[in-house]
């Protein structure tokens, strides 16, 4: 696009460059991994799976590492404390360190022997992180309501106040009943954690935190905890005999030699489907956001990279979207099954 004078449109030049900026942003995660000094063709399978995986350090960006604090015991060596920059040489290739060795993030001893791992890993770090920011704002939100109380709500307490009336009013009371204000704070604590982790993990260089099945299943076996403690006599009742007194024992026994094994089974898919859906739905967000970023360094092509880099965008829209719907829905889920364990029977 030219005028009179045979120069470029300046405003051209601007949307141009704004487009090429854009694509060099959103593509930094793949391009730090592109390929290293040596030369080594970019392989996207290597780093998607960098990059939604646990580790013992924090690379921000290519060049700038954060390397975490390793904290191993084993009975040949009992409790040991280093840091995780002890395995890597000055090349960054991976070395054995002081007895110990670390194969695809699994560290072990040299002989071979297993060691219990209870590192200070990238995800444990997100895990106070967001933490921290759940305690951060919600300290902040009493404080506005001591402050503000008889008036209307401002500040941060505004935004907040809406969400947490909608949890309590339109998840946890409608499936729980008369007795909901007793799980309500583990499930509005349950909502913005899944929330927050999952935001957090869209960042640059953020941790999978809510995509890491150790997480999830964490969260799924406390629901599960609290869904047998809350379980009442109708719950159980309905369990062991859940065709009741309309028949006798003796014509039931049979039936019972089915039904039992499904009752007991369902008490474990439960929680199993709220730690898989929640898991399955981040991570697989995540790999296709990077397989999109990824067809820029495969192709080598402008054209692909401006095409892959809107998509991208798009997706990352959407991502904001699901990362409040599966908090939502793993909020939902868990308020309906207190509401079954604490459900009274009606005649």
């Amino acid at each position: 696009m030219k005028n009179n004078r045979g120069i470029q449109n300046p405003k051209f030049l601007n949307i141009r460059s704004l487009i090429i900026a854009v694509v060099l942003l959103l593509s930094t995660p793949a391009l730090a991994l592109s390929g290293d000094e040596s030369g080594e063709k970019f392989n996207p399978s290597d780093m998607i799976s960098h990059h939604i995986s646990d580790a013992h350090s924090w690379e921000i960006f290519h060049g700038l590492t954060i390397h975490l604090p390793v904290i191993v015991y084993s009975g040949e060596k009992g409790l040991d404390v280093f840091s995780s920059s002890n395995f890597y040489d000055e090349h960054h290739n991976v070395v054995p360190f002081n007895g110990y060795v670390m194969e695809h993030e699994h560290i072990s001893l040299e002989n071979g022997e297993h060691v219990l791992d209870i590192s200070i890993t990238k995800n444990v770090l997100f895990l106070f992180i967001n933490s921290g920011i759940l305690l951060l704002i919600f300290f902040a939100v009493v404080r506005g309501y001591k402050r503000n109380e008889g008036q209307a709500p401002r500040g941060i307490q505004s935004f907040f106040e809406p969400i947490i009336i909608y949890v309590r009013d339109e998840i946890v009371k409608p499936n729980i009943g008369p007795k909901y204000e007793k799980y309500l704070p583990f499930l509005l604590t349950l909502f913005f954690f899944i929330w927050f982790g999952n935001l957090l993990g869209l960042l640059p260089a953020a941790a999978n935190l809510t995509g890491n099945i150790a997480v999830t299943l964490t969260l799924a076996v406390i629901v599960l905890i609290i869904t047998l403690a809350s379980g009442g006599k109708y719950y159980w009742s309905h369990i062991f005999d859940p065709l009741g007194s309309s028949m006798p024992w003796i014509a039931k026994i049979p039936l019972y030699i089915i039904l039992w094994p499904i009752e007991i089974i369902g008490i474990f898919t439960k929680p199993f489907s709220l730690m898989i859906r929640l898991f399955a739905n981040i991570t697989a967000g995540h790999i296709i956001i990077l397989s999109i970023i990824s067809l820029t360094f495969i192709a080598q092509s402008i054209a692909v990279g401006i095409g892959a880099t809107l998509f991208a965008t798009v997706m990352n829209m959407l991502e904001l979207f699901v990362a409040l719907l599966q908090a939502y829905v793993f909020t939902l889920l868990s308020a309906m099954y207190f509401g079954q364990a604490v459900e009274e029977h009606h005649h």
